[in-house]
């Protein structure tokens, strides 16, 4: 008789019971240690590392910042005031002209010949008139003496004054064509830079051709328009009212390099109502030949000083539903939300109006992590760049002289 044999018992589902059971014990303690560390982070326990910066009194200087367009004064197309072959050209593609040079030559022979027969004319006119004087001389003569009609002295009365208006029609002839022959010798009307050549010598131009000869544009001196919101007018208005040639200052596209100095010209008359705002005109001298026209640059107003001024770094402001404040750190490293008033702009800073006095220690860095009343630990973030900088510098492997040349006497002799 054989014995049944005993079944071996299942274990699997105690021990995946047992798996479950220390990962939820894990998981809760992890969640519940989590949440203490909140809430410490939320008592101020844990400090929260920030950068800071004090509040300072200075004499802050303001300026309006804006991107404007660089304009020529002048922007010429020259023309040539009468028809003739391009026989000469005085001038190389984009040279400096003085107003009043020779910039090209027109073919001069048939303006000569126009006033070579206008001269002719009014010489045969002259000789007529002289005789028809010495005529009316003597008939007067005549006429005191009766000899001759009172009549005969009128004609010859109305016969000069016919002359002397042909004679006056001949010179008028005479100064037409020699301003035609002024005409075939083509000058700079204003000074500046010339652009490219529109016509080559050899071809015929006409007064009436739209491309011209050449394009002047004016360089020195040179206007920058720029736009500044409808915000800052008044602040431009009133410093405008203290200092009618306020100071301008034109800087590069990167706004690291000033290209030139120049003065307040003119404001427009009335604000862009589409996009808010109103343009306006500064003189540059532009000695240096750095502004360019249709050029973009920076620039930067120059509105005075404000004296005794509390400046605080613009980053530190923020903005919320209590409006601009800033973060404070107080003598228990403690944050508080302080309300201000800021003023103008000063460069990086912001003037503040109210709400601040100097000496008090704002946050710059680590601000969007605070909230009222978070404990916090102010750290040098500048100090920590450098000492990063200065160890990883400090970490590279430096090669010593000549260590070339010994690894291959190792290698050479390792190979023998």
């Amino acid at each position: 008789m054989s014995t049944p044999t005993s079944a071996k018992p299942n274990r699997l589902p105690l021990i995946i019971a047992a798996v479950a059971v220390l990962g939820g014990g894990w998981w809760w303690h992890q969640h519940s240690q989590s949440a203490k560390e909140a809430a410490a982070n939320a008592k101020g326990g844990a400090p929260m590392a920030v950068g800071v910066a004090t509040a300072r009194t200075m004499d802050a200087p303001l300026q309006l910042n804006a991107l404007g367009t660089v304009n020529s004064t002048y922007t010429v197309t020259v023309h040539s005031r009468v028809d003739g072959q391009l026989e000469k050209v005085h001038f190389e593609e984009g040279q400096l002209v003085k107003q009043g040079q020779l910039l090209a030559e027109l073919d001069p022979r048939p303006y000569l010949a126009a006033l070579t027969q206008a001269q002719g004319q009014l010489l045969r006119d002259q000789a007529l008139l002289q005789n028809a004087q010495l005529d009316l001389a003597r008939y007067r003569q005549l006429l005191g003496q009766n000899s001759i009609a009172k009549q005969q002295v009128d004609t010859q009365e109305a016969l000069v004054k016919q002359y002397q208006g042909t004679v006056k029609l001949d010179q008028g002839a005479v100064d037409n064509a020699k301003l035609q022959l002024d005409y075939s010798r083509i000058i700079a009307p204003v000074g500046g830079r010339v652009g490219l050549r529109q016509v080559d010598p050899g071809n015929i131009v006409h007064a009436s051709d739209a491309n011209g000869v050449v394009i002047i544009t004016q360089t020195q001196p040179i206007n920058v328009v720029f736009a500044i919101p409808e915000v800052s007018l008044s602040q431009v208005l009133q410093a405008a009212a203290n200092d009618k040639r306020l100071s301008v200052e034109a800087w590069d596209r990167d706004n690291r390099h000033k290209l030139a100095d120049g003065k307040l010209l003119a404001m427009d008359n009335q604000l862009n109502t589409s996009t808010g705002t109103i343009n306006i005109k500064a003189k540059f001298a532009n000695e240096k030949q750095q502004l360019f026209p249709n050029q973009f640059v920076n620039v930067n107003l120059q509105l005075g000083v404000r004296k005794d001024a509390v400046v605080v770094p613009t980053v530190a402001v923020q903005l919320g539903k209590v409006g601009n404040y800033v973060y404070t750190v107080g003598a228990d490293s403690t944050v508080s939300i302080s309300k201000i008033k800021v003023g103008p702009a000063s460069g990086d800073n912001t003037i503040i109006e109210q709400g601040l006095q100097a000496g008090q220690q704002v946050v710059i860095d680590g601000v969007d992590k605070l909230r009222n009343g978070a404990k916090v630990k102010v750290i040098d973030r500048a100090a920590q760049t450098r000492e990063a900088a200065a160890a990883a510098s400090e970490s590279k492997p430096h090669r010593k002289h000549g260590a070339t040349g010994d690894w291959g006497k190792r290698h050479a002799s390792a190979a023998n």
